[in-house]
Formats: C-alpha cells, structure tokens, sequence
C-alpha cells in the first residue's frame, strides 16, 4: 500500500508539473500530496470497514509517517516559528548590555558561568543574574506570543543589581 501510495504521489505531481503550473516548492507539493493520499486512503478504510490485518496496520502507519511532510516545511508553523525567533531576538536585544552580553555567552556561546564572569570581570553570582534575567525576558517575550496573562510581579526594570561595577539594570 505505501509503494502504491508514493506511486501516484509522484504521479500526481508529475502531472501538475507537465500542465505547465508553476510549483514554487516540489518538495513540499509532493509531501502534501502523500499525505493527502494517506488521509484519504485511511477514510476510505474507515468508512468501508475494510481494516488490514495488524501487520499491514503497522506497515501503514509507518507509510504515513514516512511519506508525512515535517512539520517545518507547513508555511503557517515557519512563519509563527519565523515571528517567534524574531520577538525573542528583539526580547534579547532590549536587555541591558553587560546583560545581553553575559546571557549570549552562555546560550548561545555555550560558555560556562566561571569563564564568562572571568572574561567580563564581575562575579559569578552577577553572571547567574543576568541570565535569570534573560531568561525571564524570553519567558515572558514566549507568554506574550501565547496570550498568556502575565502576574503581577515587580517589573524587572525596577531591580537593580548589586555589583557596583554593574550599575542599574
């Protein structure tokens, strides 16, 4: 059923190719097209009652999988996972300096906290603050995103740190 399946996948889209329609994406023609084809295949069998034996199910559960687009290539999930990064991108950006530089070393560097706070100059305690901070602002940059109601909670501008050589947040 899958070798079937991908067969008239293939030939579905073969035919919108010759009648000369542009297709921006193949690929992704082609994924949706199985899938669509898995879907209706499994109606089918819904419907009619006609259910393989518990070997072919598992044949045919493993065809849908295969031939299912990933996640990624759906255009709606790139462009929310698109807008995501963006807004956390901005989110990272508004945090202060000496912050943003801490959080970015240990993220998306990989640093551990002992040689950031060496390369910065400021104690460790500071470095675990300014990722908490910049962890909180990505936590909340995500909530915004989800509508989720924000607590009330002290504005994370309004803290200041300790570290004399840090100054306000």
């Amino acid at each position: 059923m899958a070798a079937d399946l991908a067969q008239e996948s293939y030939a579905r889209v073969l035919a919108v190719q010759r009648s000369g329609e542009a297709i921006a994406e193949p690929r992704a023609l082609l994924y949706r097209t199985a899938r669509n084809l898995v879907i209706d295949q499994h109606r089918r069998d819904a419907v009619r009652g006609q259910h393989a034996p518990l070997d072919d199910d598992s044949a045919f559960e493993q065809a849908a999988q295969t031939l299912a687009a990933p996640a990624a290539c759906e255009p709606e999930v790139a462009a929310m996972s698109s807008q995501t990064v963006d807004a956390l991108l901005a989110a990272i950006g508004e945090l202060p300096l000496r912050c943003r530089e801490a959080f970015i070393l240990y993220k998306f560097d990989g640093l551990p906290q002992a040689d950031i706070a060496r390369r910065m100059g400021i104690s460790v305690t500071m470095v675990e603050r300014h990722i908490q901070r910049g962890m909180q602002a990505c936590r909340d940059c995500h909530d915004r995103l989800e509508g989720v109601p924000r607590p009330l909670r002290q504005p994370a501008d309004s803290i200041e740190c300790t570290d004399p050589k840090e100054g306000p947040w």
